[in-house]
């Protein structure tokens, strides 16, 4: 249980901090980065095929950041609050490995991720009004379909990005958990056209964040 007692003011400058540090600092991880940072795609058009995908993986970070952060901001249960801010901390490390590996690539970040923040973070605090069991269904299905995603990003990478296979293979595996860990919590399931609409404005964002 989380020890201190915030004002809604402390909230709001605390999302703020949070969203500001996603958006714009380098952040660090608790776990090495995954793979060999010598293992490079040698052809420069793989390469920035490389860097796009990396890009979007950053910027789907950035809107778990926010998810996270706004289920948080208006869970019920001190548990479930304590539980969300322990998978955005977890998240933190796919963060820090994305943006490392934009840096070995010479590319960076989306342009848009405060915008991709801002957005997730209005999504998730509706969730957490919905309350703590749907927010955890909020979660169980923002974790199945990311697993999805990275399982696309592995088929596109190219065959010679080990270090980027290997970031977003261990990245997918932390997924899994989270998604099992919030199932195991009591999540409820959504009503079908919520995984719709999740799938619609995750579409919008990686086709943007690939290219700005």
């Amino acid at each position: 249980m989380d020890p201190r007692v915030l004002s809604p003011l402390d909230r709001l400058l605390e999302l703020a901090d949070n969203g500001l540090r996603a958006s714009f600092a380098r952040p660090a991880s608790s776990r090495p980065t995954p793979g060999n940072p010598a293992s490079e795609p040698t052809d420069p058009g793989l390469r920035r095929h490389a860097a796009g995908l990396m890009r979007v993986n950053h910027a789907g970070e950035i809107a778990a950041q926010g998810l996270y952060h706004g289920q948080a901001l208006t869970a019920r249960s001190p548990d479930t609050r304590a539980a969300l801010r322990q998978a955005a901390a977890e998240e933190g490390d796919h963060l820090a490995w994305c943006r490392e590996r934009l840096d070995e690539l010479g590319s960076r970040p989306s342009l848009f991720n405060p915008l991709w923040y801002a957005g997730s973070v209005a999504i998730g605090a509706l969730a957490g009004i919905a309350g703590d069991r749907m927010s955890l269904g909020f979660m169980a299905e923002t974790e199945r379909q990311v697993e999805g995603h990275l399982a696309t990003h592995l088929e596109r990478l190219p065959a010679d990005d080990q270090r980027s296979r290997t970031i977003v293979q261990q990245m997918q595996a932390d997924e899994i958990g989270h998604g099992r860990a919030a199932i195991a919590a009591g999540a409820a399931t959504l009503p079908e056209p919520v995984p719709k609409l999740m799938r619609m404005s995750a579409r919008i964002m990686t086709g943007t964040a690939y290219w700005i």
